[in-house]
């Protein structure tokens, strides 16, 4: 055994995650004769499912736990830089908006748990490098693909938050913290913005639930491509309304606890949320 020079270890990866670029094609979009047999099947389940995953998930975050939190400070760093921004540009009403994003980018976020999560059901030794082995995968482009989604779906939410947010209180022009806070709570406009808010918020994280819940680890798991991943995250919602919905305000609930107090939570919640997860997949998709 010898140690391979940085040169030679970068360009080793750089061959793998390639090789993993070069089969996003067929990845994002499978010939069509293969479509019909990547198509998975659909289980129904209950909420005893939902506790069993948030178990399960719980008891990856303890075996993992000094790695995961290793790698879970990553969000609430991130989300204290986004609150810094938003009082550096005196931009309050997006705080809101930024911090809710992590319900919508947070699938994509979790790839790293998911990936631990898969070692650890298989028996494999666990580190928080496996966590990058994603970018080795062939459906990484495919993954990245699907990233891409989840953005393009916050930044149309952020959008929207300042369109309703023009729309709304942007008339009263409040400066400063206290004064946005009272303009909010006391005038017709900011209750008007709270409430648009939160329902379009709430319809742009059923569509996230609803195409993203299974993709993820579907696309890890097996060889499909990113309509197909698609697809069957939203047939798993719609044939399984009522546990998708306890699902889906847990998740919300989970990170919005998180998010309190400055994101220190978020140390726990995203990985608790990730691996469980991964274990809801495996009760929706059979093997």
């Amino acid at each position: 055994m010898t140690i391979r020079n940085p040169a030679e270890w970068g360009a080793a990866h750089f061959k793998s995650w390639s090789h993993g670029l070069a089969e996003a094609g067929h990845a994002i979009a499978p010939p069509a004769r293969d479509r019909a047999a990547l198509e998975p099947t659909v289980r129904r389940i209950r909420s005893d499912d939902l506790r069993d995953a948030l178990r399960k998930g719980l008891h990856d975050f303890m075996a993992c736990r000094t790695d995961v939190l290793f790698i879970a400070l990553i969000y609430p760093l991130v989300g204290l830089l986004l609150a810094e921004v938003v009082f550096d540009e005196n931009a309050l009403h997006l705080l809101f908006p930024l911090a809710s994003g992590f319900v919508l980018i947070g699938p994509f976020a979790a790839v790293g748990l998911y990936e631990m999560s898969r070692r650890r059901e298989r028996g494999d030794p666990v580190s928080w490098v496996d966590a990058f082995g994603v970018a080795r995968s062939p459906a990484f482009g495919a993954i990245l693909a699907m990233g891409a989604i989840l953005t393009a779906v916050f930044l149309l939410w952020l959008v929207a938050a300042q369109l309703i947010y023009m729309a709304t209180l942007a008339p009263l022009a409040p400066e400063g913290w206290n004064a946005f806070v009272q303009a909010l709570f006391t005038t017709r406009a900011g209750w008007a913005m709270i409430v648009l808010g939160m329902g379009v918020g709430f319809l742009f994280a059923v569509l996230v639930l609803a195409i993203s819940v299974v993709s993820f680890p579907l696309l890890m798991d097996r060889r499909v491509g990113v309509a197909t991943a698609i697809r069957t995250s939203v047939r798993a919602t719609l044939r399984n309304p009522e546990p998708m919905a306890l699902w889906g305000m847990i998740v919300a609930g989970g990170l919005l606890l998180g998010s309190l107090p400055a994101f220190v939570g978020l140390v726990i919640v995203m990985p608790v949320l990730g691996h469980a997860t991964w274990h809801l997949y495996r009760r929706l998709i059979p093997e």
